[in-house]
Formats: structure tokens, sequence, C-alpha cells
């Protein structure tokens, strides 16, 4: 593991750590909000991942009515950080 990754990961919180694993193990769809209180990640580990460039959020509007669901995916620097690979479509 390259030294900044290893440097970045020591300065994980447990809950950014958690979210971060959540995010690795999900699909290309991301994570759901909802999937991280299940998980008991707040929404303020989740803005501070994204502030960091861990992760990025898009929102979408779906079914009928539509509702807006909202996404946060893992980012390459995010896998780094945790000693994740790239997303490997499993």
């Amino acid at each position: 593991m390259p030294v900044a990754s290893q440097h970045r990961s020591r300065l994980l919180s447990e809950q950014q750590r958690l979210a971060l694993k959540v995010l690795a193990a999900a699909d290309m769809d991301g994570v759901t909000e909802d999937m991280f209180a299940f998980h008991g990640v707040g929404t303020g580990v989740l803005v501070e991942l994204v502030n960091a460039g861990l992760a990025s959020v898009t929102v979408e509007k779906l079914g009928r009515p539509r509702i807006e669901v909202t996404r946060v995916r893992i980012t390459d620097s995010g896998r780094a950080a945790i000693g994740s690979g790239p997303y490997n479509g499993r």
C-alpha cells in the first residue's frame, strides 16, 4: 500500500471506514441513505467522505409518482483509503 494511502487510512474514523466498506461492497448502483442509516452511519459522515473526495453523490428521480433517491458511491480514492481494489463487477 502506498505511503499516502496508509496515512489517509489511519486518519479515517471508525464510522468513515464502515461507510467506505459498505460502499466498496455495493455494486455500481451505489447505496441509498437508508442503507447507511441501517448500518448506523449518519449523514454527517457521508458529507465528510464526499468533501474529502472519498465518495460521490447523485440524486435521481424514480418511479411514478416521482420520488427523489440519493445514491452514494465510493471513489477510487475511497477504495485506496481502505485498501480495496477497483470495482470488478462482483
